[in-house]
C-alpha cells in the first residue's frame, strides 16, 4: 500500500540526527542556533526562534501583539484546529472566515467582512501551499500574520512603481508582523515536531527577543528536531524540485477526468506540499477504488477548524464542501518511479 502521507527524512538527516545522540546533546543548543542561522539565511528574516509547535508559537505572537483581551483574531475555517484553541485559550475571540472554492484561502471579501465584524488581526494560512493575494491584503490595513507551514520556499513578483512586476521575488513568510513556519508531521519542512517563529523586520524582532529570551527550555526546539529541520532546510529545493515533477505528471493526468485541483501559480508561486484533488463523486467510492489499487488517499481538512467546529458549517458553506470533497494523494520525493506512475495511471481512472 502507497501510503498518504511520508516523511521527507533521508540519509542526510539521519546522520545529522545520529550525529546529534552521539554527542548526546539532544536539548535546544548549538543545532538550534545552526537552524535559526539558516533559517535567516533562506528567507531573509530579521529574525527567528524555533519552538516546540506552532501552538506555542502563535502563543508568544499574541504575547508580542498584545492586543485587548476578548478581541477578534480572524482565522480561515480550513485552517489547522490548534489555531482556533490557542486563539480561545489566550483569551481571544476566534472569528472563522469562510473561504474560496477554486484555491481554499481567505478571500478579499471575506477579510472585509471579518473586519467589519470586529476583527482586529488576521492569520493568514496560506493552505495546499497556494500563496494569497498580498498586494490586496495588506492595501487593507489589517495587522497580519503568516503560516508558511505548507507554502515555505514559494514566492511572489515585486512590482515596480508602473505595477508591473520586475525579476527580484519576495518569499512568503515576508509579508506579515510574525510568520509560524510549522515543522510538524505533514508541514512541507520537517522536524518531526515544532516551529520557527520568524519575524521579517527588526522592530518586531526586538519585541519577540525580549520574550523568547526568557522562555523556559521546554518551550525551545530540542537539538535533535533542530538537526532534522536544518538538513531538510538546506535540501528544500532538490526535495520540491521532485515534488513539482510529480505534482505536474499529477495535474495532467487529472485533465482528462472529471475531478479537478486548486487554482495555483505553478511558477514558484506554491509550494507542491501536497496533492489535493476536489472530487466531484463521494470521497467513500473513491477511497474504496484507490485502496484495491494499493493507493491509500486522505482527506485533506480532517485536522481544520471546520472539521473541529461543525456548527460553523453554515457560515463556512465552501469550507465545508471542501471538507467533505477535498482528497490528498501521495505526494512525496521518496515515491519510486513505479510508484508515481501507478498514481498518475490511477488518477486518470478514478471513479
Amino acid at each position: 500500500m502507497i501510503q498518504t502521507y511520508s516523511s521527507t527524512i533521508r540519509r542526510k538527516e539521519m546522520d545529522a540526527v545520529l550525529t546529534c545522540m552521539v554527542d548526546e546533546k539532544i536539548g535546544p543548543g548549538e543545532l538550534n542556533a545552526r537552524l535559526i542561522q539558516q533559517v535567516k539565511e533562506f528567507f531573509k528574516c530579521d529574525g527567528a526562534v524555533a519552538l516546540r509547535s506552532p501552538a506555542v508559537a502563535l502563543k508568544y505572537i499574541l504575547l508580542c501583539l498584545d492586543l485587548e483581551k476578548q478581541s477578534k483574531i480572524m482565522i480561515s475555517a480550513l485552517a489547522p484546529a490548534w489555531q482556533y484553541q490557542v486563539i480561545e485559550s489566550m483569551g481571544y475571540e476566534p472569528l472563522v472566515l469562510d473561504v474560496q472554492e477554486t484555491d481554499a484561502l481567505v478571500g478579499i471579501e471575506q477579510i472585509q467582512a471579518g473586519m467589519q465584524n470586529g476583527g482586529r488581526l488576521l492569520l493568514l494560512h496560506e493552505t495546499e501551499g497556494i500563496l494569497p493575494d498580498y498586494d490586496a491584503i495588506m492595501s487593507l490595513g489589517i495587522p497580519v500574520v503568516e503560516d508558511i507551514s505548507q507554502s515555505a520556499g514559494a514566492s511572489v513578483a515585486l512590482k515596480d512603481e508602473n505595477g508591473a512586476e520586475t525579476e527580484e521575488r519576495k518569499k512568503a513568510g515576508l509579508f506579515g508582523l510574525y510568520t509560524i513556519l510549522g515543522l510538524e508531521e505533514r508541514d512541507v519542512i520537517t522536524a518531526g515536531g515544532g516551529a520557527v517563529l520568524m519575524a521579517p523586520g527588526r522592530r518586531e524582532w526586538i519585541v519577540l527577543k525580549k520574550f523568547t529570551d526568557e522562555a523556559p527550555l521546554t518551550d525551545l526546539l530540542p537539538d535533535i528536531n533542530s538537526a532534522l529541520a536544518w538538513v531538510q532546510l538546506k535540501e528544500f529545493n532538490r526535495n520540491e524540485a521532485t515534488r513539482r515533477e510529480i505534482f505536474n505528471m499529477y495535474q495532467h493526468s487529472c485533465m482528462i477526468g472529471r475531478h479537478k485541483t486548486f487554482a495555483r501559480d505553478m511558477e514558484g508561486g506554491s509550494t507542491m506540499c501536497s496533492f489535493p484533488l476536489i472530487l466531484n463523486s463521494a470521497f467513500k467510492d473513491v477511497k474504496s477504488y484507490t485502496a484495491k489499487k494499493d493507493i491509500e488517499i486522505s482527506l485533506a481538512f480532517e485536522g481544520s477548524v471546520i472539521a473541529l467546529k461543525d456548527e460553523l458549517s453554515q457560515s463556512c458553506i465552501h469550507a465545508k464542501s471542501l471538507l467533505l470533497r477535498t482528497a490528498h494523494f501521495p505526494l512525496y520525493p521518496r515515491l519510486t518511479h513505479v510508484q508515481t506512475a501507478k498514481i498518475v495511471k490511477v488518477l486518470g481512472t478514478l471513479p
